[in-house]
């Protein structure tokens, strides 16, 4: 193919001149095989020291000191948790000491509340025995009288019953005798 005159592309590979056709690839041409191997080896060394010079220390600088930041970190870790182990182990003491001064005011709350009542119960028991001793006497006065009206009455309704059986009224000192025989059994 020829070139076109208007768009001035190549539309064949005849214009290629043909001794430039046939060459090899330059990296795998056999002639200049050697001249690569040397600058190979240069560069290659040259990569090698800067690397090892510089890259290789900077790098070992950051590990060294990332190691020095995580054992220190590691420490300050374990010294918190000794702190924290030891806060906790106070505030257990502390929280078993409250719990046992709590307890030891609730049973003395209890006790002198107890002794407290105790002493209000006796104070009340000897009140009431007191308002019960004076009942009972006024309970015994009062039979004292009941019965020496119950005589009277007695005496009187016996006259009365005895008047109505036989038409006559008995003796009173006959009828009081009798009654008071009854009462003594």
């Amino acid at each position: 193919m020829a070139e076109n005159p208007t768009n001035n592309t190549i539309t064949s590979i005849d214009h290629i001149p043909a001794g430039e056709r046939g060459k090899n690839f330059p990296p795998f041409d056999k002639s200049t095989f050697a001249s690569q191997i040397v600058w190979f080896v240069i560069f290659f060394v040259a990569l090698y020291v800067i690397i090892a010079r510089l890259a290789i220390p900077r790098i070992g600088g950051i590990i060294e000191a990332r190691r020095g930041r995580v054992e220190g970190d590691i420490a300050d870790a374990n010294r918190l948790k000794e702190q924290s182990d030891a806060a906790l182990k106070a505030y257990e003491k502390s929280l078993a000491d409250a719990r046992n001064r709590a307890q030891a005011l609730g049973n003395e709350t209890r006790d002198a509340l107890n002794a407290k009542a105790e002493a209000g119960r006796k104070k009340l028991e000897g009140e009431l025995n007191a308002k019960l001793a004076e009942a009972e006497k006024t309970i015994v006065g009062t039979k004292a009288a009941a019965m020496s009206n119950v005589q009277g009455i007695a005496v009187d309704t016996a006259s009365a019953i005895v008047q109505q059986l036989i038409g006559t009224a008995p003796a009173g000192s006959e009828v009081q005798a009798a009654v008071a025989a009854v009462l003594k059994r």
